[in-house]
């Protein structure tokens, strides 16, 4: 392939489910694309699991939520809680939609089904090949320069498209500022087989002046544990786990037997300046990262991925104004940007000692106690309060 040079109409960086999903709209509106990806295969290991209500929508659009809840688990309720005590339950039950509940299912398995669903589209993920540069043509066609195995490759597209994560190269070749900071501590994820007290069709965040700590049922038995630590270990064992579930979860925690896998890693609150720079978008961590207290990131992402998709299908394939186009980062960017300001204070709630604490707490278990709040909760958290409205751009 070294020296070919390969004309399309879109070029999307980043196989992750955001590409994935971008490539499965494009496809399906039958737009000439290119999709391309760094790492050699897909993801492996469970990472981003949760699936909220609006994204299984966006995803129904593409044929593949009925996949996903084949392999799922379907979790009706979130509550807040300060150890034993319940501070807010928020039921997704009463929501507007189809699927009025949150999915938990890992995220290879989202990836396998995006990845399976746009090869039965006749599209493919081009592995092993990064984007090494890119120029803008006097025309406003990208000219992307590809390092592959068998050397480097050119891509003419008329659009390109950064799925390509936090560090996206497609963003900081662009120019485009990705303002924020990170968070002083560090995230724990783990995977764990253990004896759990509270009820399994829950997600519950805890709330500890020593961080907050989240736990969620995962197919096979399995439960999901999100964690904030000052210095967390590479790979959290075990006993690592059980500590921290001792220390912030409920009484009568039991052992936690095993750890299928587990990770950490720092979080940073940013969002890009822009969506867009000429013919260049960005979309998921590329354009917003923020913290996992909500399990909103990759939902943010893939809806990014399904507006836009649909954005740049109406131009190639049904010669739309491509004024339309520029809707995307009107519609899109504020999203991000609550989600952003939201997990960001319950994130700092969560870690408040003391009077502050003891404060928080009434406040929560007084608005918890009215029915408006806690559908209004329901629909932030699901991403059905970010649905388009009738005479969205």
């Amino acid at each position: 392939m070294m020296g070919h040079e390969v004309a399309t109409e879109v070029l999307v960086s980043g196989a992750g489910p955001v590409g994935l999903a971008l490539g499965n709209r494009l496809a399906a509106a039958g737009v000439d694309h290119v999709l391309i990806d760094r790492a050699e295969s897909g993801a492996n290991t469970s990472r981003a699991a949760v699936v909220h209500a609006r994204t299984l929508e966006v995803l129904d659009e593409l044929g593949v939520t009925s996949a996903l809840l084949a392999r799922g688990v379907v979790v009706p309720r979130f509550t807040v809680r300060d150890g034993d005590r319940v501070l807010l339950a928020v039921d997704f039950d009463g929501l507007p939609t189809a699927y009025p509940y949150t999915l938990m299912v890992p995220q290879d398995v989202t990836e396998e089904v995006l990845e399976g669903a746009l090869k039965e589209r006749g599209g493919a993920v081009l592995r092993g090949q990064s984007l090494e540069g890119f120029a803008v043509d006097d025309d406003g066609r990208v000219r992307a320069d590809v390092r592959g195995p068998d050397g480097m490759w050119t891509v003419v597209a008329d659009h390109l498209v950064g799925a390509d994560g936090m560090h996206s190269r497609v963003r900081e070749l662009s120019g485009i500022g990705f303002a924020g900071s990170s968070y002083a501590q560090s995230f724990v994820l783990a995977d764990v087989e253990m004896d759990w007290p509270l009820p399994e069709h829950e997600v519950q965040l805890f709330f500890s002046p020593a961080g907050l700590v989240v736990v969620a049922p995962l197919p096979g038995g399995h439960h999901r544990v999100v964690a904030t630590v000052d210095d967390a270990p590479e790979h959290p064992d075990p006993d690592d786990v059980a500590a921290l579930l001792r220390a912030r979860g409920p009484a009568g925690a039991g052992p936690v037997r095993s750890v299928a896998w587990s990770s950490r890693f720092r979080v940073h609150h940013r969002l890009a300046e822009s969506y867009r720079r000429g013919p260049v978008f960005l979309a998921g961590d590329a354009a917003h990262v923020h913290s996992p207290a909500g399990g909103q990131g990759m939902n943010t992402g893939i809806q990014d991925a399904v507006d836009l998709g649909g954005r740049l299908a109406a131009v190639h394939a049904d010669a739309a104004d491509p004024t339309i186009l520029e809707g995307y980062d009107r519609v899109r960017r504020p999203v991000a940007r609550q989600v952003v300001a939201l997990t960001d204070r319950m994130t700092r709630a969560a870690t408040l000692s003391g009077a502050p604490a003891r404060a928080r707490n009434l406040v929560l278990r007084g608005l918890g106690a009215l029915p408006p709040v806690r559908h209004a909760a329901a629909m932030n958290l699901s991403e059905l309060s970010t649905r388009p409205g009738p005479t969205s751009p």
